[in-house]
């Protein structure tokens, strides 16, 4: 048990764009891109932000998974729906979303973060506030 508190120690910033579409929840079947690991004494992030990059050409969703310790299960922790638009400069913004759970994201020492979307499109996802402790 730890007898003093301690903050994020390297300040950090992750980001990864998933391009290959994976219909499947279950964190092992299909492409996932690893989006983070864990540094050896944990790590924390306030939340996690996601944009996509081109025209979303059809209903989309963007999923958020974690494998704890590097090892075992990957498991699904947040998905978001990314309704299909067609950008255009000055008129239609690009699609984005957010989520801050409220404990923020408490890593293990190793732990992997991986992205995966649910159709072919250019999606970028990124962890937010934080770092390794």
């Amino acid at each position: 048990m730890a007898t003093s508190p301690i903050f994020v120690g390297t300040a950090k910033s992750p980001a990864a764009r998933a391009t290959v579409a994976n219909t499947n929840r279950d964190g092992a079947t299909g492409t996932y891109v690893t989006l983070f690991t864990a540094g050896a004494s944990g790590s924390f992030f306030k939340g996690f932000e996601w944009q996509s990059e081109e025209d979303v050409t059809a209903a989309n969703a963007i999923r958020l998974f974690v494998q704890d310790a590097g090892a075992g299960n990957v498991e699904l922790i947040y998905e978001a729906i990314v309704a299909a638009t067609t950008f255009a400069v000055g008129v239609t913004p690009a699609v984005r979303g957010e989520w801050y759970p409220p404990g923020g994201l408490v890593l293990t020492a190793g732990s992997v973060v991986k992205i995966s979307i649910h159709a072919t499109d250019t999606i970028s996802g990124r962890l937010t506030g934080g770092g390794d402790y």
